[in-house]
């Protein structure tokens, strides 16, 4: 693991959103020091600064899909690893001031994927409000609170916190929403394998070579590395520059990952590894198997019995 067991972490704030709520899940951070950042760019800073151990911060939802800010700074700057995910079910309400009715809201403070979930419900519920975006659920019943809108959509958690009350509950369009985040520390030595390990990269692939993206997924295949997510954003660099996120069963210190990793880092432009950690128990949250769950392991046995034969090939010992 990276340095020692964290004691002060960063989370995306202010307080009162979820992903305060999923960073206290995590004994550690429970017991210690938790500073809420403006930003996820300021929360990984803090990170790099050395100021904080960790971060928290979000990666993706069911529903409103990959958190784009948290892939862009991940693949830029000082390299930062992931070492923990977590996954937590996510429930919005709309809360405004004591006196407000929700006939008289006219304006909402949310975050871009708040309001994404619960888009169905705002068109029917309040039609003609103006959305407007915030950095996070947080701030959106901060803001709320100031009057810089009528009414916010945020967590039930965020309720009390700023004196507000709820105008109308459980308003996200669907109720089965969970939301991934993932605990991001200074390069160091991945957590062991647990047998059912999530590993995390960003490719470049070479843009003027016919069927780089093809490479890149067969040089996973042909080792039987399950690909369990793919994300492309832009590079920045020009119009149709792709990098793309991959989430690969398996761990980094296995056989078969490290033999597709050298694979990846040859037929690519550049790889970034962005960590091995432990799969959250997605069963125990949205219910259902976990994506991957308990096939790793089976598939670095095969490989490293495959491996060993090759060997005594080489070494002229034929069955």
């Amino acid at each position: 693991m990276p340095d020692s067991t964290p004691t002060r972490f960063a989370y995306l704030g202010p307080e009162g959103t979820f992903t305060e709520q999923a960073l206290r899940t995590i004994p550690a951070a429970e017991r210690g020091a938790r500073i809420p950042a403006r930003s996820v760019a300021e929360a990984l800073d803090a990170v790099r600064a050395r100021t904080v151990d960790a971060a928290l911060v979000p990666l993706e939802n069911s529903i409103g899909g990959a958190v784009g800010v948290t892939f862009d700074e991940l693949s830029s700057g000082g390299p930062l690893i992931i070492t923990e995910e977590v996954v937590l079910p996510v429930e919005f309400v709309l809360a405004g001031r004591a006196g407000t009715t929700l006939e008289q809201v006219a304006s909402i403070g949310a975050h871009p994927q708040a309001s994404t979930q619960c888009r169905g419900w705002l068109r029917r519920q309040v039609p003609d409000a103006t959305i407007v975006d915030v950095l996070s659920n947080g701030a959106a019943a901060a803001g709320a609170a100031a009057g810089d809108y009528d009414a916010a959509i945020c967590a039930p958690i965020g309720v009390d916190g700023h004196g507000l009350r709820v105008l109308a509950d459980k308003i996200a369009d669907h109720g089965d929403a969970v939301t991934r985040f993932v605990l991001v520390r200074r390069p160091g030595p991945p957590p062991p394998p647990t047998g059912d390990d999530v590993t995390s990269l960003a490719v470049y692939i070479a843009h003027d070579r016919v069927g780089a993206l093809l490479a890149v997924l067969m040089e996973l295949a042909v080792r039987e590395v399950n690909l369990t997510r793919i994300e492309s954003r832009p590079t920045g660099e020009a119009l149709g520059r792709y990098a793309f996120f991959l989430d690969c069963s398996g761990h980094v210190a296995e056989d078969r990952l490290g033999e597709a990793l050298r694979g990846l880092r040859r037929v690519c432009a550049d790889v970034r590894f962005l960590g091995s950690y432990p799969r959250h128990d997605w069963q125990a949250v949205a219910g259902g198997r976990a994506a991957g769950s308990g096939s790793a392991r089976r598939s670095d046995d095969d490989y490293a019995k495959a491996a060993a034969w090759l060997a005594r090939i080489r070494a002229g010992q034929l069955d």
